[in-house]
């Protein structure tokens, strides 16, 4: 299958002319036969070329899984795929307005994130965040409520497409770039209180020039964060290309004395453990921060007011989706294996239908914010002042 970049693994800046990086979505490979036991864990081997480092040592290729966790990897980016499509579908009928930005395409990168940390560390992301917001304790219903502008929204209507949050995901972000110091705070608050986990801070190569996001390189490098800084890589910041607007693709190097990696993102696999590595890395290591950059794809415009095909071809598009697509890699791989039957992923895809059309006409059915809503959710509970001014120096409310 093809590939996207255009270098191979090494562990310091690479030479021209060394094999690409390897992007397809179904070339991990079965070590031994997968146990009668859906909880036992059995070994799998990553393509030689799923990773590619900088100051660093690449993962080991050698993973192990179960069959339990297949099957709900499967089903969570089933259930990503169906909600932004259903986002999709929801903007083009003109009930939810204003921007959205979906993530279809690039399942792998935030289901394989999710399954390679645990519950108390932090992810903040930028405008593709939905599918973050699930994983990390929201709901469907609340996704697609909150993009609706209805009080069942996981910001009760207020927040909007990139406003949405939970204890241990801190949103999307709308300033291009800006939640990668954000990130590096979270991650600053963890090590001054002394708690065990990382920040793993999402931005694409859309952003990847931005001052503040080098100035949080530093800054995490200074006082040794257990920040993991990742590149969301797919190919195009809006309508650019990454070749026109960064004079080094090569994003993982850009950390200067932050050691970096390259991940397939199109395979699941290779996601989680590139993920697992930068948590040890950073956490049970103290190795201080660490850069990832996932090769993904996106299928869909940058937003959906971009119909994605006037710097891109519709055969390009085309050809990832049926040569590349990470559900789809998945799919082979749990079949092949031996983990599940094809009768048994269509029900797995009828039930995340399911979910996905009963959550969308629960949204549907919440109301819009009240009046007396502008009102609330503006401090932290316990904190508020005794009264607070509106527009007009009239209008006051007391609390």
């Amino acid at each position: 299958m093809a590939s996207l970049a255009s270098l191979r693994l090494a562990r310091r800046l690479p030479l021209r002319g060394v094999r690409a990086i390897q992007t397809s979505a179904d070339t991990t490979q079965l070590q031994s036969a997968p146990p009668e036991s859906n909880s036992q864990p059995f070994p799998v081997k990553l393509h030689p070329d799923s990773f590619r480092s900088y100051q660093c040592d690449v993962p080991e290729l050698e993973v192990e899984v179960t069959k339990d966790q297949l099957l709900t990897m499967y089903r969570q980016m089933q259930l990503m795929r169906r909600m932004e499509m259903a986002a999709d579908a929801l903007y083009k009928a003109k009930l939810i307005r204003g921007f959205c930005h979906l993530a279809i395409g690039q399942e792998a990168v935030s289901v394989g994130l999710e399954h390679g940390i645990v519950k108390d560390d932090r992810v903040i992301t930028a405008y593709r965040c939905h599918p973050f917001a699930v994983l990390r304790g929201g709901s469907v219903v609340g996704v697609l409520g909150e993009l609706l502008g209805r009080q069942v929204g996981m910001s009760h209507g207020k927040g909007g497409s990139m406003h949405i949050f939970t204890p241990s995901f801190f949103g999307g972000n709308g300033i291009v770039g800006a939640q990668v110091p954000v990130g590096a705070g979270v991650a600053f608050a963890q090590k001054y209180m002394d708690q065990k986990h990382a920040t793993f801070a999402l931005y694409g190569d859309g952003a990847s020039n931005q001052g503040q996001v080098f100035e949080a390189f530093n800054m995490a490098k200074l006082w040794n964060l257990p920040t993991v800084f990742v590149c969301e890589n797919n190919k195009y910041g809006m309508g650019t290309s990454a070749e026109r607007s960064s004079s080094n693709t090569e994003y993982f190097t850009r950390g200067d004395k932050i050691p970096g990696l390259q991940v397939n993102g199109m395979d699941i696999i290779a996601t989680l453990q590139a993920v697992r590595y930068a948590r040890k890395w950073a956490v049970d290591d103290q190795k201080g921060p660490l850069l990832l950059e996932f090769v993904t794809y996106r299928y869909g415009g940058h937003s959906m007011s971009d119909p994605g095909t006037t710097y891109r071809t519709r055969e390009e598009v085309q050809r990832m989706r049926s040569t590349q697509d990470p559900i789809r890699g998945l799919q082979r791989y749990i079949e092949e294996w031996g983990v599940a039957t094809e009768q048994d992923l269509k029900q797995l895809d009828k039930d995340a239908k399911a979910e996905v059309d009963a959550a969308v006409q629960e949204a549907k059915a919440s109301p819009e914010p009240q009046t007396k809503d502008l009102w609330t959710d503006i401090y932290y509970k316990g904190t508020e002042p005794p009264f607070m001014r509106g527009r007009e120096r009239e209008e006051v409310h007391r609390y």
